[in-house]
């Protein structure tokens, strides 16, 4: 069993090629939900529905984002109400929303709603929002205090950001079987996420933390970062803005407590030895993910690496 901290598209790359290694039943993914947000009355679990379109197949690949071939319809008729409309919501994709919004007014969990998506769309992982409470991520900028999607996609990632806070995931809980999910796996993948936006906020929640470094299974990370940079999104901008440094070596630093396996991407090896010195092993893969063939050798690099090579935490 093989379970998988995500959020974002990197991640959702990942994952299809590691359903392509690994039988689906046998991965559980704890999805970051901080960036959940209500728009026209609906919540929208953005990081989940994004893993759950592309396990399914049926995203906007293209985009990343959404359903492949939606129209916007809806959208451009609030757009003629006077509503905003900047947080773009395609026809077919509103009926997540509308049914996962009806759900949770009905008493359902998050976890439950999820679970009954995923299986809608024939998703045989299992998908795990990081807590079924409130955990929005809110970001102090040069802007001001900003919600999520207020930075992300209103503002287009253009503030500096100064600060993450995450104080409503520290009052979270997590949802049910996420500890176990930890403690019970074989083996634990952070995805090649933004380690700030979309790893920190789970990492958050009371008893997530803890299950990592409480864990006999090899704990391995996918650095997001690449020669300094980002390939897509702000993360590197984000981590020189709170003074950590655009590099691979300083997203290790972030996760040094209960990380086994950093796996750098190869343009970066002169950063191994620097990582090593955080009592972790290092893994040198081509981690850029331009296929589909591309996320699936990366998938099996690091699933053959773990299971064969791995050491006890230092």
């Amino acid at each position: 069993m093989i379970t998988v901290l995500a959020g974002g598209i990197g991640a959702a790359k990942f994952l299809v090629g590691l359903t392509g290694v690994v039988s689906p039943g046998r991965i559980t993914i704890i999805v970051n939900t901080g960036d959940d947000a209500r728009f026209h009355g609906l919540h929208i679990s953005p990081d989940t529905d994004t893993v759950m379109y592309w396990l399914a197949g049926v995203a906007d690949l293209e985009r990343g984002w959404g359903l492949a071939g939606d129209t916007f319809h809806c959208l451009e008729a609030l757009a003629r109400l006077g509503e905003e409309t900047w947080f773009q919501l395609g026809d077919r994709d509103l009926a997540t929303h509308l049914w996962r919004t009806q759900r949770l007014q009905q008493g359902a969990t998050l976890s439950e709603v999820t679970e009954q998506l995923c299986r809608a769309y024939g998703v045989q992982c299992r998908l795990l929002p990081m807590s079924d409470m409130p955990a929005g991520t809110r970001l102090q900028t040069t802007a001001g205090s900003l919600a999520f999607q207020e930075y992300f996609i209103k503002l287009r990632q253009e503030p500096e950001v100064l600060e993450a806070d995450f104080s409503e995931a520290v009052r979270a809980q997590p949802a049910p079987g996420v500890v176990e999910a930890i403690l019970e796996a074989e083996a634990v993948i952070i995805a090649p996420s933004n380690p700030i936006l979309s790893i920190s906020p789970i990492l958050a929640v009371p008893g997530i933390r803890g299950a990592l470094q409480a864990t006999a299974a090899p704990v391995a990370a996918i650095s997001p970062i690449i020669a300094g940079r980002a390939l897509k999104g702000p993360t590197d901008r984000i981590l020189r803005s709170l003074g950590l440094g655009a590099s691979a070596a300083s997203v290790a630093t972030l996760y040094r407590d209960f990380l086994n396996l950093f796996v750098l991407d190869v343009e970066d090896a002169s950063l191994e030895d620097d990582v090593r010195k955080m009592g972790m092993e290092v893994l040198l893969a081509p981690t850029i993910m331009s296929t589909a063939e591309a996320s699936r050798q990366l998938a099996q690099t690091v699933v053959e690496h773990l299971t064969l090579h791995s050491k006890p935490r230092a």
